[in-house]
């Protein structure tokens, strides 16, 4: 790796034009595991300059080039896969295994997902046969800032770099200054698989610094951001004075509907969803929702899952989860759970505190709350943390009404033998996506979702759409 506190801009490693240097802190030791520089106005300038310059050729080089480029990164990427996995480990705390087997593994998955899409992919076509001669052209919209977080590092940096290669747009990406070391090797493999300077970029930063100004930029013309609704809010009012296209992914509070006929497993397999990743994830199942009459029955089944989920460091080998990212994050997920004690809900698992073997590092406990209801916090906020709330519900018209009362509308799951009732409820819960009895989404599915949860879409042919301009063309023959 280069020294940690370059920029990568105009196919080169450069200093800051002003370094201020910013401690990377490994979750699991609350130790320093690097320094990085965060970036100002003109480190941001330079960036979005050299992106603009090469926006020509670049957007007009053959799709079988950029499709060629995109192949060279995947092989390179997998070569670097173990540089990868431990960068993530260190600087977000996921378990080595995990960050090997599903950290890194989201990055292939989705390029794959895109490389298809894009060989199929109708960049120009006939508007219809009732149109003779009018032609739709499908092009770049032009320099992209793409500002990603620090849960999924590379699952959000390939869903939002490569389509936006495909399409033949140019970029600048900012990293989580919190989790930047992927960000860095990403940046590595990107040069290696040699494309051409100025195409892609990244500068390091923060959301009040680069951020920001990357969001205003008059030469930006496309603000992708994945991240927190709070954040989302702010980069679209930065972005309203030039009348950028933004594209967001946020917060969520997604609803596990399980019913009285659910598979015997629901219960369980939804918890450990939930406290996957330590519970970091957007589209985390954090609400279950069961019958009455199989409720007191499934509380105690999740009691059992939790206790049965093990914490420890991100690089010890083994299926346990890691420390919260942040000591913020630490202290925003211990407050919650105080205050889901506070306002009367039910814990019968966790609580607060690190685990007793752990005296060094954000570790939480993974916790279970009964009893909770809609005016709680815990039901309310995004807690983004190994934290389970569960309530019961008397019928399908309840439980469709509590997993709509949410400012979120990210992911919902639904459990139930009765594929007519799967169906009827899907079709009314208002989320991007719905997980039915645990069967994962099929590559080159959309990402996004409603509401406070953002708007528009990530992965195949719909991440494709993102970053694309439509043209109309008369008397094209």
């Amino acid at each position: 790796m280069p020294e940690t506190t370059q920029f990568y801009i105009n196919g080169a490693w450069v200093a800051p034009a002003q370094p201020k240097d910013f401690p990377v802190i490994d979750p699991s030791t609350e130790e320093v595991c690097a320094t990085i520089s965060l970036g100002g106005q003109t480190d941001t300038d330079a960036a979005v300059a050299a992106a603009k310059s090469t926006f020509d050729s670049w957007s007009r080089t053959d799709p079988a080039e950029r499709i060629a480029a995109v192949e060279r990164i995947y092989e390179v990427y997998e070569k670097r896969a173990e540089d990868l996995a431990v960068a993530i480990s260190r600087e977000m705390g996921a378990p080595i295994e995990m960050s090997r087997q599903s950290q890194v593994t989201s990055g292939t998955w989705h390029m794959e997902g895109f490389l298809r899409a894009a060989k199929s992919f109708e960049w120009e076509h006939p508007l219809g046969d009732w149109a003779p001669g009018e032609m739709i052209l499908h092009q770049p919209i032009g320099v992209c800032a793409l500002i990603t977080p620090w849960n999924w590092p590379m699952n959000q940096i390939v869903l939002k770099v490569i389509p936006a290669l495909l399409a033949g747009c140019t970029m600048v990406l900012k990293p989580s200054e919190i989790a930047p070391l992927s960000g860095l090797v990403f940046a590595e493999i990107m040069d290696e698989a040699g494309l051409q300077p100025g195409v892609f970029n990244l500068v390091n930063g923060d959301g009040a610094g680069v951020g920001s100004q990357l969001s205003a930029h008059p030469d930006v013309d496309m603000v992708s951001f994945t991240g927190s609704t709070r954040a989302g809010r702010l980069i679209t009012k930065a972005a309203a004075d030039t009348i950028k296209r933004v594209s967001l992914e946020l917060g969520g509070k997604g609803a596990n509907i399980i019913f009285a006929d659910a598979p015997e497993k629901a219960v369980k397999s939804g918890v450990i969803r939930c406290f996957r990743n330590t519970g970091q994830s957007c589209n985390a199942p954090s609400r279950m929702m069961v019958e009455r009459s199989r409720y007191d029955q499934a509380v105690e089944q999740a009691i059992a899952a939790a206790e049965s989920v093990t914490v420890g460091p991100a690089d010890e080998e083994g299926r346990h989860i890691g420390p919260a990212v942040s000591e913020a994050q630490f202290d925003k997920i211990q407050a919650l759970i105080q205050t889901g004690i506070d306002e009367g809900a039910r814990l019968v698992a966790g609580g607060t505190g690190r685990p007793g073997h752990l005296n060094r590092g954000f570790y939480i406990r993974p916790t279970v709350f009964a009893d909770v209801t809609p005016e709680m916090t815990i039901y309310r906020e995004e807690i983004f943390g190994p934290v389970l709330a569960i309530l019961p519900f008397e019928d399908e018209e309840h439980a469709i009404a509590m997993a709509n009362d949410t400012e979120y509308g990210l992911t919902n799951y639904i459990q139930t033998s009765d594929k007519d009732k799967l169906r009827r409820v899907a079709r009314r819960v208002r989320s991007g996506m719905v997980e039915g009895n645990g069967k994962g989404f099929a590559q080159g599915s959309p990402f996004g979702g409603f509401k406070q949860s953002g708007n528009g879409r990530e992965g195949g042919v719909f991440g494709l759409h993102e970053f694309l301009e439509i043209k109309a063309v008369s008397d094209w023959e």
